[in-house]
């Protein structure tokens, strides 16, 4: 099912399969929008709950949109918030990939934590993680908050749940999230109207239902030819807590069924291995926070596996993290110089531990994009599936 595209957006082309990098606050955490632009990223992904409480999507309307406002040259794209529900709610907080075959609970949190967010059939009322204000996000307020940050792509309002969650919590949240699919759909277009004079933002809609087969289809099949207020979805994210032993599988159930002509983005995957995997079931584009996350506690990428360069065996390490990555870090740095600034608590070892990371990311689906062209897709994954591992042994992210 693998395949190579073009969206189009009014902010410039993304050429697909690729690695969408993500900026949660308007910001890829310790990284200029000139080096992710330098180190080849299409484009970049906000989160709008977090700019919606700071500094406000009001802000950002009057700042001229997202890329107006950090600087950004290339297409943006928003989430609409509905993770947040799942990691407020249960405290979870980042973990999309989970263990499917442990415990079901529909009340289920994690240890130590609030519940910050509760649903109901209207929308979800949740707590502000930073000053602990109160707040309500229904289909249409995500909506007009999208609208106002003023992404090129934004996203149906959905609930994420847990693979904790009884099939019968999955299948209530699926109707919720398909009735608010609705809702969004007429918002978008009452408000695309309201302002016509913004360049138009394309909506994706949402699949869950967790790892059953008969839901997720039933997801991909409702929102896939769903119309309401004469609109209907320019795309598709696949989301929802995801069993990663079985990935391929329920991407490849989902785009079974949802419409080929329309782009296909794989919500919070970023693993190498999962990349892969994504490609071949048909994926178009992803987005994950893991490159630059893992790189401020100084685990980065190579093409033998990854590693940390704070480990005492890079102190005398003169080589590049990577020798066969072009990246600005990896070209002017070596692991013994990143092992003394990460030892030494050093803001420049997060930069350049991002900057390789996110380029390492960003090049490897691009090769794959290249692979696809050239009909050697097969080859390439086997070859660089045959060489990455983790140093601890560890084969998978």
């Amino acid at each position: 099912m693998a395949r190579v595209g073009t969206i189009t957006t009014p902010h410039g082309a993304i050429q697909t399969p690729a690695f969408i990098p993500v900026g949660t606050k308007a910001t890829v955490k310790a990284v200029l929008p000139e080096a992710m632009a330098d180190l080849g990223a299409q484009a970049l992904l906000a989160n709008a709950y977090h700019l919606y409480l700071q500094p406000g999507s009001d802000v950002l309307d009057e700042a001229g949109g997202l890329a107006q406002f950090m600087n950004w040259p290339g297409p943006t794209i928003t989430d609409s918030g509905g993770f947040q529900v799942l990691s407020l709610g249960v405290g979870f907080k980042k973990v999309l990939a989970m263990d499917a075959q442990t415990f079901r609970r529909d009340d289920v949190i994690a240890d130590n934590k609030e519940r910050l967010a509760h649903v109901d059939d209207e929308g979800v009322t949740f707590k502000s993680h930073i000053d602990g204000s109160m707040h309500r996000f229904t289909p249409e307020i995500s909506m007009k908050v999208q609208h106002e940050i003023g992404a090129d792509i934004i996203f149906a309002f959905d609930e994420c749940t847990t693979l904790h969650n009884t099939r019968r919590y999955q299948e209530l949240a699926m109707d919720r999230t398909l009735a608010w699919a609705v809702r969004c759909l007429d918002e978008h277009k009452r408000l695309t109207d309201e302002r016509s004079t913004k360049p138009y933002q394309a909506l994706f809609g949402v699949i869950q239902g967790a790892q059953y087969e008969d839901l997720r289809k039933k997801a991909a099949g409702d929102l896939g030819g769903l119309e309401s207020s004469g609109q209907s979805f320019d795309g598709f994210g696949i989301g929802g807590a995801l069993d990663k032993d079985s990935l391929g599988t329920i991407v490849s159930w989902v785009n079974q069924v949802l419409p080929e002509d329309k782009p296909k983005h794989l919500l919070g995957i970023g693993a190498p291995e999962d990349l892969f995997v994504g490609v071949e079931n048909g994926i178009d584009t992803f987005d994950c926070v893991l490159a630059s996350r893992i790189a401020r506690t100084s685990a980065v990428y190579t093409m033998e596996g990854r590693f940390n360069l704070s480990n005492s065996a890079y102190k005398r390490d003169f080589t590049a993290i990577d020798d066969e990555c072009d990246c600005y870090t990896c070209t002017h740095y070596t692991r013994a110089y990143m092992h003394h600034v990460f030892r030494g608590k050093e803001i420049i070892a997060s930069t350049l531990a991002t900057i390789h990371n996110e380029r390492f990311i960003v090049r490897l689906v691009d090769q794959m994009r290249q692979a696809l062209l050239d009909g050697n897709f097969a080859d390439m994954k086997a070859d660089f599936l045959g060489r990455y591992k983790h140093r601890s042994g560890q084969s998978r992210d």
